[in-house]
């Protein structure tokens, strides 16, 4: 497969073929089920701390950094569509966070959040997964959009890059889902498949993003900053503590820092 083929394929079909591959890494993930049934405390705590340091770049390099350059010159205040896009990112996350049923990994069932249910705990686990699927779906499938827009900042390499570093963090993500429950008692093939069933979300998000943009173009800087800003509530609200759950804060900063490089790196060369 070619870039040229690539990149001349409709901005939508780009998205759902590049959540198609982060969705493909969270079942590479899963697949590790097949051959550990445990996973070291810190190990998993540096991978949790790599996805909020992917997370974080991307917010910037990919999302807001763009959406800021596309708002100069505009009838707004350049920064003032980022602001506004970044802090419904947020709140919609907020929302969804209070709506929809979710057990951390370390928690125990009685800390899960969201509407009270009477579901098992591996739905749960699942559904916390999932939650912070979505919006690297969404932002996956809003940086393919915004190539259409024509900028530098928002070059099909650098969309090709933040499906990478999405896909890179989604790995330990599918591993972190699937080991778990093998230690739990489930068995390997319905460990892995609840694994992988948490990133089914990223190609739908991801259609539904890339659609958005160029249905509505005007809105470009403001979903960009909206995807950002629903990142950045996943890394603090839940990555963040988790990854220090067990005090493990070295471990899970140097992940942090490397997880932030690898997505800079990725973002600035290949963009």
């Amino acid at each position: 497969m070619s870039i040229e083929w690539f990149a001349n394929l409709n901005p939508i079909l780009q998205a759902l073929l590049a959540t198609l591959f982060t969705w493909f890494v969270t079942a590479l993930g899963a697949g590790a089920v097949f051959f550990f049934k445990s996973i070291d405390r810190r190990l998993l705590d540096g991978m949790l701390g790599f996805a909020a340091g992917v997370m974080i770049a991307a917010s910037f390099w990919s999302l807001l950094a763009p959406a800021i350059e596309m708002s100069q010159g505009g009838s707004l205040p350049a920064w003032l569509p980022a602001v506004i896009g970044f802090l419904l990112g947020g709140g919609f996350l907020w929302v969804i966070d209070r709506l929809l049923p979710h057990l951390h990994l370390g928690f125990p069932m009685e800390e899960a959040e969201g509407i009270k249910t009477s579901w098992q705990r591996s739905i749960l686990l699942v559904l916390a997964i999932t939650l912070h699927n979505i919006p690297e779906g969404l932002a996956v499938g809003v940086a393919f959009g915004a190539v259409a827009a024509g900028l530098p900042s928002a070059a099909l390499a650098g969309a090709v890059a933040l499906a990478i570093g999405i896909g890179l963090q989604n790995f330990p993500e599918g591993a972190a889902v699937a080991v778990p429950l093998r230690r739990e008692g489930f068995s390997r093939l319905k460990a892995f498949w609840y694994g992988q069933l948490s990133g089914v979300v990223e190609p739908i998000a991801g259609v539904i993003g890339a659609a958005a943009v160029l249905l509505i173009r005007p809105l470009l800087p403001f979903a960009l900053s909206f995807a950002a800003g629903a990142m950045i509530y996943v890394v603090v609200e839940e990555l963040i503590p988790e990854s220090q759950l067990n005090k493990q804060t070295d471990v899970a900063t140097f992940g942090a820092m490397m997880g932030f490089a690898v997505m800079m790196l990725l973002d600035v060369a290949l963009g």
